[in-house]
């Protein structure tokens, strides 16, 4: 039986970037199709850095697992798709940070991939809505968040049992891959930072002031 331990150390370490990528993006809110087609350029544009890496990074062996589940194309169909189809303008996502992360052992590489492997679970959520409000689905716009479908949840149950042998309970990998899966969400949550909204001036502008009469005069009493 395959012990949960490193999934719940990662989920409680993860607890405050989750929250926050989950606040910048909103997905399960009402949203206009220009802003949803923002974010897909986002995470496309992250994952074609960070794809390769991780595929270039892991062991021969788990190679193939990996490229059975990538889906880096799924977000790039959509982006075409909004692009081509919609008619959406094309919008440049700075992912550089995709490139900073360390990924240097297999702890690193795991706990990063948690990150990307979650947002498949929440596409199960996400889908359904984007189609109710949006109308998109799987191969019209929306096939990133549709990923696998119906074997959503037995791939997760698969990451999470590789994840889980190929850790170990070694407390040293546990909180590499740990470190590894919070810097992944800050370079999502960097990448969309252009999401955020605008902040709000602590106090209104004063009105112009005509200061060409000279008759005004302030009342003090």
């Amino acid at each position: 039986m395959i012990r949960d331990t490193l999934l719940s150390e990662l989920r409680l370490a993860t607890r405050t970037e989750h929250r926050r990528i989950e606040d910048l993006l909103r997905l399960t809110e009402p949203m206009a199709l220009e802003r949803y087609a923002t974010i897909m350029s986002g995470f496309d544009a992250f994952l074609r850095i960070w794809e390769p890496r991780l595929q270039a990074a892991l062991p021969e062996r788990l190679r193939h697992w990996f490229r059975t589940r990538r889906r880096g194309g799924f977000a790039s169909a959509d982006v075409e798709w909004l692009r081509d189809v919609a008619g959406m303008p094309a919008v440049r996502m700075d992912a550089d940070d995709a490139a900073l992360m360390p990924l240097d052992d297999l702890a690193q590489i795991l706990g990063s991939l948690y990150v990307v492997e979650g947002s498949a679970l929440g596409g199960r959520v996400i889908a359904p809505r984007l189609k109710t409000a949006l109308g998109l689905d799987a191969g019209c716009g929306a096939s990133y968040f549709h990923g696998f479908g119906g074997q959503t949840g037995v791939m997760w149950n698969d990451f999470r049992v590789t994840a889980s042998l190929e850790i170990g309970e070694s407390h040293k990998a546990v909180l590499r891959a740990c470190r590894s899966a919070k810097r992944t969400f800050s370079a999502l949550t960097e990448t969309f930072a252009p999401l955020a909204a605008p902040a709000v001036p602590a106090f209104p502008p004063l009105p112009d002031i005509d200061d060409s009469a000279d008759d005004t005069i302030i009342d003090l009493r």
